[in-house]
């Protein structure tokens, strides 16, 4: 086979076999689908349908930094609305490796890098658009990625998902409360994060858990507006200025330091 064959169905199928299980069920060339029995369904797409309108529908001459990128299934949506370039970022070699695969089967130039969201900084560069989907409730410091992504990637746009539980209700918020108002506490309508000890849908993973008002009160903490809200669990934010007392910590490296 030289280098303008496309590759059979029936490798693209191995080959994709071989590289899983798949999160992201992305449909490849020759009808292949990476994860057909996917427990939530046709996902990411099922959940892309409902937010993919409130992103710009030409992305020509943008830049875009998709972090957590897994199988790469909102890289490459990125890609054919035009993006200029797209680079997807993971932790995890798996996912890296099945992006990489998906990408080139269907014949997307998209870099991907190994990278932590804690390590943004590494790039040196910012990025019209971010994607920050399905990640945080992942990380042992959310706050702090958020921090991260404002200081160091976030242009202008930054799409945003977490998995949310508790009330889905948000409340006012007062400036300030004194030491003995506890009522508010109690509200569930108030922003509340559930950790999680051990661990949610057999996910060690899975540290967090906040209610709607908790993901909102964060993003405007980092230094986000939020000016859509065209699904459940995801925003669209404008990059703004962090408000007073934000801003990313820098712990020094190393145990002993």
């Amino acid at each position: 086979m030289n280098a303008i064959d496309p590759m059979p169905p029936e490798e693209i199928r191995r080959k994709a076999e071989a590289l899983g299980p798949w999160f992201h069920n992305i449909e490849l060339k020759g009808g292949v689908w990476t994860a057909p029995n996917h427990f939530l369904g046709n996902y990411p797409a099922v959940k892309w349908q409902q937010f993919s309108e409130a992103i710009p529908q030409d992305l020509t001459g943008k830049s875009v930094l998709d972090i957590g990128c897994n199988g790469g299934f909102y890289s490459m949506e990125m890609k054919k609305r035009g993006a200029e370039r797209v680079l997807g970022v993971d932790f995890d070699d798996a996912y890296l490796a099945q992006a990489r695969f998906a990408a080139q089967t269907m014949g997307h130039d998209i870099e991907f890098r190994k990278l932590s969201v804690y390590d943004l900084g590494q790039l040196g560069e910012t990025f019209d658009v971010v994607l920050f989907m399905g990640v945080l409730y992942h990380l042992r410091h959310p706050v702090l990625a958020l921090d991260l992504i404002h200081e160091h990637v976030a242009k202008d746009l930054l799409v945003f998902q977490s998995m949310q539980r508790g009330s889905s209700e948000t409340m006012p918020v007062d400036e300030n409360y004194t030491f003995w108002q506890t009522n508010h506490f109690d509200d569930p309508r108030y922003p509340k994060m559930h950790f999680i000890e051990h661990r949610y849908a057999d996910d060690p993973t899975n540290w967090w858990a906040p209610n709607a008002a908790c993901v909102e009160a964060m993003l405007r903490s980092a230094g986000f507006e939020i000016v859509q809200h065209p699904e459940t669990e995801v925003y669209i934010c404008r990059r703004v200025d962090a408000p007073p007392g934000a801003g990313a910590v820098y712990p020094a490296q190393g145990r002993t330091a």
